[in-house]
């Protein structure tokens, strides 16, 4: 059988292990490198398990989505600083891949 490209599956493939980029597990899912840093430090929370909408979470799960894409926001704040950063900017979009997931993207004064 031929392996599967964890790339086609991002999400699926932080929850069998196979995701090469997966920094940390933590409660509301996977924070993962970006695979293309356009940015130094680009990261995403990938939501586990898979929901298609923010909306389909209940308060709580909502709740604790956001405050660790948060969480990972300042420590990408504290690690980039020393390399220019001037701020972070968070993105929900969900046009590309279909399930909840938010991307961190460090801006620098360069």
């Amino acid at each position: 059988m031929a392996e599967v490209d964890w790339r086609r599956d991002r999400l699926g493939s932080a929850e069998r292990g196979d995701n090469p980029l997966v920094l940390a597990r933590v409660r509301s899912g996977f924070v993962v490198l970006g695979d293309t840093q356009f940015l130094p430090g680009y990261c995403l929370l990938l939501r586990s398990p898979r929901v298609t909408h923010l909306s389909d979470l209940g308060p709580t799960e909502r709740r604790e989505f956001l405050f660790e894409m948060s969480l990972i926001g300042e420590a990408v704040e504290r690690v980039c600083r020393p390399r220019g950063l001037r701020r972070v900017n968070y993105e929900i979009a969900g046009n590309s891949d279909p399930f909840v997931h938010a991307h961190v993207i460090p801006r620098y004064e360069w």
